[in-house]
């Protein structure tokens, strides 16, 4: 019987990915510092909050499972962008990103506390923004959707009107790459299947 599948995470569209994929997973929110890591390589910061995350409620567990915790954020000219703090950031972040192209780091950290074992990885994909209007931008602002995710919108809400064109894992983008989650149970000697 294969161990519990915890989600380290308490978005919603990472909830939302593993159930349509079949997977049911127990939700614990990490509730992890962020502002303690500080680091310029988006792939290395998503992997290393990934890790935090993902180490910081498997410690809460005595029996097997296994815990994903997953980070994302946007790297834009040489800039990293994580959640906007309110909507005036989140519009200067649109009049930055309209017409032009990101792209979007998932870390995904597995930890199997049956086996003692640890994978972290991350998934890029490349997205290409539509050359928004400022009524545009403020009228997605106002509800209050790109303040809640990394990269200043959402694929499967609103912001999915934005996005004139992604390359690379689609679900990454909504916050969990499910071919690399495949890959990595694959590695530690479980089939997706089984969940």
């Amino acid at each position: 019987m294969p161990p519990k599948f915890v989600l380290a995470s308490a978005s919603p569209a990472r909830r939302q990915l593993l159930q349509a994929a079949g997977i049911k997973p127990l939700v614990y929110q990490s509730n992890f510092d962020e502002s303690q890591i500080q680091i310029a390589d988006p792939a290395e910061l998503v992997q290393t909050l990934a890790y935090h995350k993902a180490k910081s409620v498997a410690e809460k567990f005595q029996e097997p499972a296994l815990v994903l915790g997953c980070d994302s954020v946007l790297a834009l000219g040489g800039e990293i962008h994580g959640k906007p703090a309110n909507p005036t950031e989140a519009i200067a972040r649109w009049q930055k990103m309209r017409g032009q192209t990101g792209q979007l780091f998932t870390g995904h950290a597995l930890i199997d506390l049956e086996q003692d074992k640890t994978l972290v990885r991350h998934q890029v994909t490349q997205v290409d923004f539509a050359p928004l209007s400022d009524r545009q931008i403020a009228a997605y602002v106002a509800t209050g959707e790109p303040l809640q995710c990394a990269g200043c919108f959402a694929l499967d809400g609103r912001g999915g009107l934005f996005v004139d064109k992604i390359d690379g894992c689609h679900s990454n983008v909504i916050g969990l790459s499910l071919p690399l989650l495949r890959q990595m149970l694959d590695a530690l000697g479980y089939d997706v299947t089984d969940f």
